[in-house]
């Protein structure tokens, strides 16, 4: 019997169809005016196509390229690599154009008032689909809009939304401040991309060096060994390369994956040659030193493992970095030339993939007695000076935005604290006062208020691969096949100046973390209910979790902007690495797997600014 083909038509004159158990293949979706608001509201199935064949029924995007912001030398974004993927990102914000909309007349809650988007009053209902839970959420208008006319609504999920579910949006009553109803789209429904869309790209190179590999260690080579005094006792420093199975169209910045007919990355020519350098205690103790892969901050490298020199002596540790690439000091220039015309992004997006599985090499290196211990510069009168197989990961700032994706893929540690860490850049950017920089080439590039948010909002699609955001919700459960769950420890900043609290929370509402109590020891926090959805942690201290320190900075923001110095006090960013006790915390966790109560049973507080 021949099936009836059902439409759905939406405000934005863009069809979707489907015809009950079976699919058709729609060629083209159409807008009645090509231009950027084509694409609102967002995310939406309507951009979305069926794809029929021999194997297989899938849904994938269908970006239109005269619906893509164009950059000052009026090219369109590419959306080729977008169009792969199966679905939106895990962590997509509702984007609306509603001009004059009034938050508090809508019942739309702030970051300070997320408990709210759950009232059966609220402006707007998000409902997973399958499971029929609404969706927590926060709203704001673009604080960096240059006019109301173009000043969209942002509307934030508060936890990652579920891999291959659908998402049904239903507006219930958007206002003006005097009460007046507006005109806004009704309902809509969008996807999240599944699962193999997110990961499998890493998932297969991973598996590729690792067949490679087989049951060794990767070469490596000792370019300088030295020992120094730091603190009135020897540490050793050594530096070096190592070779990973290289999977990009060249090892310098610009290169990028090349896919095979099923979209994987395909081998490339010869190795990468990732470097190495390490700090260790020049001795071995009573114990060997703890073994430790780092993950640096952003556009940083392997030089920030000399920053832990002290740590080494005073925590009896190995620390280990190599640079993140993609992301690393070597990828500023690439970054920049991406931020002029973003239809580049994936050189970004697949150098982080190649960096994650350098890390895990590295991780290789310690765990293997083949590896780093059977050199003579990682030995003490003739043993090794870490212990062999013992490795963990600590993860900074930006590496506590990528150390939870390769943490995800990873069977060299089982162990994870990420300090100042965070999820999804698309939402971090506008938030961090390290955006200021490169907000001045990005804006130069795309001026239009619209495009500006719609194109972070693009590029994250592709960021997912390499971030937080897509692998989170594999990290401490439902992990993937042949992986273990991690234990996770986070370490958040209160009125941290970089990477935004919310986005912390929401890693931390993604895997299931518990919160160190009291949070705070007065009303220090402008949201009613502090840590909203994020359940007390309980007397066994169990991973994982999260601690909030508050070095006295006043509560950021509501909206898209970042706090900044004198208003909001100095940036706490860095700061626990002036308090001993998050390094008492931290390295405790990593040796032995305990959340230690440093703060004894109080919120935990330093002074540490204001000393």
């Amino acid at each position: 019997m021949k099936k009836i083909l059902i439409c759905m038509v939406f405000s934005i004159g863009a069809v979707a169809c489907s015809s009950g158990d079976s699919v058709e293949k729609v060629d083209e979706l159409t807008c009645s005016t090509p231009s950027i608001e084509c694409l609102l509201p967002w995310p939406n199935d309507a951009l979305t196509v069926f794809e029929k064949s021999a194997d297989k029924n899938g849904r994938k995007l269908n970006l239109q390229e005269a619906w893509m912001p164009t950059n000052a030398t009026e090219k369109p974004i590419d959306v080729t690599d977008m169009n792969r993927a199966n679905g939106f990102s895990p962590g997509s914000a509702i984007l609306l154009l509603v001009p004059g909309v009034n938050l508090e007349a809508s019942k739309l809650p702030t970051s300070d008032h997320i408990e709210d988007s759950l009232n059966k009053d609220a402006g707007i209902i998000i409902t997973d689909k399958a499971t029929k839970e609404k969706i927590p959420y926060w709203a704001e208008l673009d604080s960096r809009a240059t006019s109301d006319s173009t000043r969209l609504l942002i509307v934030h999920p508060a936890v990652s939304l579920k891999e291959g579910h659908t998402h049904e949006v239903r507006v219930q009553s958007l206002k003006d401040i005097d009460g007046k109803i507006l005109e806004a789209p009704e309902k809509w429904s969008f996807t999240i991309a599944d699962t193999e869309s997110l990961s499998q790209r890493l998932l297969h190179i991973r598996a590729e060096a690792y067949t490679e590999l087989a049951d060794q260690a990767p070469k490596f080579s000792v370019t300088s060994s030295q020992v120094e005094q730091v603190s009135g006792a020897d540490v050793r420093t050594v530096m070096g390369t190592f070779d990973v199975p290289l999977f990009l169209s060249k090892a310098e910045p610009g290169g990028t994956f090349n896919l095979d007919a099923n979209g994987l990355p395909q081998r490339g020519v010869g190795m990468y040659p990732s470097r190495f350098i390490c700090v260790m205690p020049n001795t071995v103790a009573s114990t060997s030193s703890l073994p430790i892969v780092y993950g640096h901050g952003l556009l940083g490298g392997a030089e920030e493992a000399l920053s832990f020199k002290g740590v080494a002596v005073e925590q009896n540790a190995t620390v280990c970095a190599t640079d993140w690439i993609g992301m690393a000091n070597s990828d500023l220039l690439n970054v920049g030339t991406l931020l002029l015309d973003l239809s580049n992004f994936s050189s970004l997006a697949d150098r982080l993939q190649q960096g994650i599985v350098n890390f895990q090499f590295l991780g290789r290196l310690l765990n293997h007695k083949d590896g780093f211990a059977s050199s003579d510069d990682f030995q003490f009168q003739g043993k090794p000076i870490f212990e062999l197989g013992g490795t963990q990961f600590l993860g900074s700032s930006q590496g506590g935005i990528l150390g939870g994706a390769a943490s995800a893929v990873s069977t060299e540690w089982s162990r994870v604290a990420l300090g100042v860490p965070g999820i999804n850049y698309s939402l971090l950017l506008t938030r961090s006062i390290d955006w200021d920089q490169f907000a001045q080439i990005f804006e130069k590039a795309y001026v239009d208020d619209i495009e500006r948010v719609m194109a972070i909002q693009l590029v994250q699609l592709l960021w997912d691969r390499g971030e937080n955001n897509g692998y989170a919700q594999h990290l401490t459960a439902n992990t993937y096949d042949s992986f273990s769950p991690k234990d996770v420890l986070l370490i958040e900043a209160f009125g941290d100046h970089q990477v935004a609290n919310i986005s912390t929370e929401i890693l931390a509402r993604t895997i299931g973390a518990r919160v160190h109590t009291p949070v705070f020891g007065t009303k220090r926090s402008s949201a009613a209910i502090p840590m909203w959805g994020i359940e007390p942690l309980s007397d066994g201290r169990t991973s994982p979790a999260l601690v909030l320190w508050d070095f006295a900075n006043p509560a950021p923001p509501a909206d898209n902007q970042a706090p900044r110095s004198p208003e909001y006090g100095e940036d706490p960013h860095g700061a626990g690495s002036g308090e001993p006790r998050v390094a008492t915390q931290v390295f405790t966790f990593l040796k032995t797997g305990e959340i230690l109560d440093v703060c004894d049973g109080a919120a935990c507080t330093s002074d540490v600014l204001t000393r």
